[in-house]
């Protein structure tokens, strides 16, 4: 068989296609692909609930776009605390991934003795999704709009009150970032979980609720509760009609998130790469609309999108935090 002339040009087209094939498996240390062996995805919360239920969905799709397991290991407690620290120390090879809420940027200002340093320890992969807090009030409570709140408060000083799941947490400061931003007075009655604030809310022992929007629909739905608006810095896609707190006072936002973090250290290039595949899976069709069901907006940011997120978030609670002297008994 007669030899098959090697040009130039070809050798040149032969080398760009195998660099765009090798490209993916960038390399997490000096010599190493990367995948070459299972990834870690920590949540820090115990199985069950939304985040972990997230949490399998995108192991499910990195495993198969990765072509290596990724293994999902609970480390509860803490409050997240717990399962953020084991990312923030493990070592920074890529192998380690942690699912993220808005506890991460909560925390620094709620609890001094992290065993971490959010912004020096770890480093934003991607955020994955935000969930929407409404707030709502009883049926009795004579006001249907955010100005129509304001004024009623202003006319009743300290004498109106908002129901949360609990202290610390993103509903609580989200009152008290209104309180703070309306000139009002809102008195917090903590509670221990969802399900208790909105039994005395839709009881009419308490007027004001601050909650997860797709977890207190249902008592709309049914008229139990109305809801006023949203806390969110835009409208939710799943309800536009809905009004946002920030269309009567401006620079309002607050709302909760979920994303993937990793310990600080791993190379910019891995981290925009892992980032960019969490962007893709996220934006598929079956997973967004599975997020959508568990009342989820699907996101897909990139390692920097995420990271300025982190930094304003950090910096707006630990405001509202000091304001508002708000302490974990």
């Amino acid at each position: 068989m007669p030899d098959i002339p090697f040009h130039p040009g070809r050798r040149t087209a032969l080398a760009a296609l195998l660099a765009a094939t090798a490209a993916p498996r960038l390399s997490a240390a000096q010599g190493e692909a990367w995948p070459n062996r299972p990834v870690k995805l920590i949540v820090p919360f115990a199985p069950g609930g939304p985040t972990d239920t997230i949490a399998r969905m995108l192991a499910e799709k990195m495993q198969a776009a990765w072509q290596q397991p990724v293994v999902v290991d609970y480390k509860p407690g803490g409050g997240t605390i717990t399962g953020t620290n084991t990312v923030a120390k493990a070592p920074a090879d890529g192998y380690t991934l942690g699912m993220a809420i808005s506890a991460l940027m909560i925390n620094p200002s709620m609890q001094p003795s992290l065993p971490y340093d959010t912004r020096k320890d770890l480093a934003a992969v991607s955020q994955v999704a935000l969930t929407h807090f409404g707030l709502f009030a009883h049926p009795s409570l004579p006001v249907g709009t955010v100005p129509e709140l304001i004024a009623y408060a202003r006319k009743n000083p300290g004498k109106l009150s908002y129901a949360t799941p609990g202290v610390g947490t993103g509903t609580h400061l989200a009152g008290e970032l209104l309180a703070h931003m309306a000139g009002i007075e809102l008195v917090h009655v903590p509670y221990k979980g969802s399900s208790p604030a909105q039994q005395d809310v839709v009881g009419g022992r308490v007027p004001l609720l601050f909650d997860v929007m797709f977890s207190a629909m249902p008592y709309v739905e049914d008229k139990r509760l109305k809801l006023i608006a949203l806390a969110s810095p835009k409208r939710a896609a799943s309800h536009p009609d809905i009004p946002l707190i920030a269309e009567t006072v401006p620079g309002f936002s607050a709302m909760s998130t979920i994303g993937i973090v990793e310990p600080a250290g791993v190379p910019a290039d891995l981290r925009r790469r892992v980032g960019a595949d969490i962007g893709r899976i996220v934006k598929a069709p079956d997973l967004a609309a599975r997020m959508q069901q568990l009342g989820m907006e699907p996101v897909g940011s990139t390692p920097e999108q995420y990271a300025a997120l982190i930094d304003t978030e950090i910096d707006k609670w630990a405001k509202v935090v000091k304001t508002a002297g708000i302490k974990i008994e």
